[in-house]
C-alpha cells in the first residue's frame, strides 16, 4: 500500500471539503455546477489521476486553507516524505505550514521542529541548527530542540558545544548524562593530544574523570600519559582501576598491564593477578596472555597442560587456535597436516568473526569504538563473549 497517495488523496478531499463549505455560506441558493468547482481543484485531481505526487502536492496545498483540521495531514505527508528519503518534498510542505500566518503558534512550532529534522536529514546542519536553537528558547519543545542540537555538535564534533548542551538537558529533564559528557571530554583530550597541548589534555581527563569516575576511556588516557611520563607503577594502578569500572573491558587493557609488570620487572605478580582476573570473570586474552607467561616461566609442556585444562571447563576457537599452534610444533606427518588443516579452520573462523558488538543494537565491529556508528550510543560496544570471543 503506497501511504503517500492514500495522504495526497486525504488532501484532495479535504481541500474539496473546504471549499464546499466556504462556498455553503457564499451562496446557499446556488445550483451545484461544475462550473462552480476551481479550476485548481480539477487540476489537482487530474494530476493524482496521472500519479503526478509532486504537482498534485503543490496544487492542493495552495488551496488549502491551514487550520486544526488540516494541520496534521500536511505533518504527516511531510514527515513520511523524510522517511522515504524524499527530503525536498518534505522541506517544501513544511515551509508551507509555517509561512501560514494564521497557524497557532504551537503548530508553527512542531512544524519547525519536523523542517528543522528535514534539514538534518538533507546534510543542511547549518540550517537546522537555527531553528533548533529557536525552538530551545520555547517551553514546550526545548527537550527535543536540545536533543537534536545534541546530535548536530555531535555530529560535527563540536564538543565543546555538545557538553553545553548535554548540561542544559540534565537541567531540563533531570536525565543522568554523566556519561556522555565524560566522553564529549575524552574526545577534547584526544583533539588536544593530537594537537600538541598535553596540559589541557591532561586537564580535560581529569575532568572526565570528575563526572563519571567508571569511564574507561579516561582511564586508559591516563594511563598512557603515566607511561609516557615514565611513571609505570602509576600506570600499572590505574589499569587495575578498570576491574572495579567495568570488568567487561578487562580484555581491553590486559596486554598493557602486562607490558607495565614486565617493566617493573614483576613477572610473578603479573601471573597472580591474571589468575585471579582469570578465576573471577573468565575471558580467553587474559587466559592466553597468562598461558604466555607459563611457557615463559616454566616451559612449553606445563602450558599446554594449562590452557588443556582450562579449555575444558571454558570451551574457545581462540583457545583451541593456540593450543593446536603449541601442538603443530610436535607433531608429523599425517597428524600434523590434519591439525594444520584444521588450524587454517580455526583461522578463518576467528578472521570472520566479529570481535565487538554494541549491547543497544547489536552492530558487530572488528575495532573497539566508544561510540557506537550504528546507534550512537555512547560506551555501548564491547568484546564478544562466547566461543568465538572471549
Amino acid at each position: 500500500m503506497d501511504w503517500t497517495w492514500i495522504l495526497i488523496g486525504s488532501l484532495a478531499i479535504l481541500t474539496g471539503c473546504w471549499w464546499l463549505l466556504s462556498r455553503r455560506h457564499a451562496d446557499q441558493q446556488a445550483r451545484p455546477s461544475l462550473r462552480n468547482i476551481p479550476p485548481e481543484y480539477l487540476k489537482g485531481l487530474n494530476y493524482v489521476l496521472n500519479e503526478q505526487q509532486d504537482k498534485a502536492i503543490e496544487v492542493f496545498i495552495k488551496m488549502l486553507e491551514v487550520d486544526s483540521d488540516t494541520v496534521e495531514t500536511h505533518l504527516a505527508l511531510g514527515h513520511l516524505f523524510r522517511r522515504r528519503g524524499e527530503t525536498d518534498r518534505a522541506i517544501r510542505i513544511h515551509q508551507n505550514l509555517i509561512a501560514r500566518p494564521s497557524l497557532p503558534e504551537d503548530e508553527r512550532f512542531l512544524a519547525l521542529l519536523e523542517l528543522g529534522m528535514d534539514y538534518m536529514s538533507s546534510g543542511l546542519l547549518d540550517r537546522a541548527e537555527s531553528l533548533f536553537k529557536e525552538l530551545a528558547g520555547t517551553r514546550t519543545y526545548a527537550v527535543q530542540a536540545n536533543h537534536k542540537l545534541l546530535e548536530i555538535y555531535q555530529q560535527e564534533r563540536e564538543w565543546d558545544k555538545a557538553i553545553d548542551i548535554a548540561q542544559k538537558l540534565q537541567t531540563l529533564n533531570g536525565h543522568n548524562l554523566d556519561p556522555e559528557i565524560a566522553q564529549f571530554y575524552c574526545e577534547l583530550a584526544e583533539q588536544n593530544l593530537t594537537a600538541g597541548s598535553k596540559t589541557v589534555a591532561q586537564q580535560h581527563v581529569r575532568r572526565a574523570l570528575t563526572i563519571d569516575p567508571d569511564c574507561i576511556r579516561a582511564s586508559l588516557l591516563e594511563a598512557e600519559n603515566a607511561r609516557l611520563e615514565g611513571k609505570i607503577g602509576l600506570a600499572l594502578k590505574i589499569l587495575q582501576r578498570v576491574e572495579k569500572q567495568d570488568p567487561d573491558y578487562l580484555p581491553e587493557v590486559v596486554a598493557v598491564i602486562v607490558a607495565c609488570y614486565r617493566e617493573l620487572g614483576q613477572v610473578d605478580d603479573c601471573m597472580h593477578y591474571l589468575q585471579h582476573i582469570v578465576s573471577k570473570y573468565g575471558g580467553m586474552t587474559p587466559l592466553l596472555y597468562l598461558t604466555r607467561l607459563i611457557e615463559e616461566t616454566r616451559g612449553e609442556k606445563a602450558a599446554i597442560a594449562f590452557i588443556s585444562q582450562e579449555l575444558k571447563r571454558r570451551p574457545s576457537v581462540r583457545g583451541v587456535d593456540k593450543l593446536i599452534e603449541y601442538v603443530l610444533g610436535m607433531a608429523e606427518g599425517e597428524i600434523r597436516d590434519n591439525l594444520q588443516t584444521i588450524k587454517e579452520m580455526t583461522a578463518k573462523l576467528l578472521s570472520s568473526s566479529p570481535v565487538y558488538k554494541c549491547k543497544h543494537c547489536g552492530f558487530d565491529a572488528k575495532q573497539l569504538h566508544w561510540h557506537c556508528p550504528s546507534c550512537k550510543q555512547w560506551s555501548s560496544i564491547k568484546p564478544v563473549l562466547g566461543v568465538v570471543g572471549e
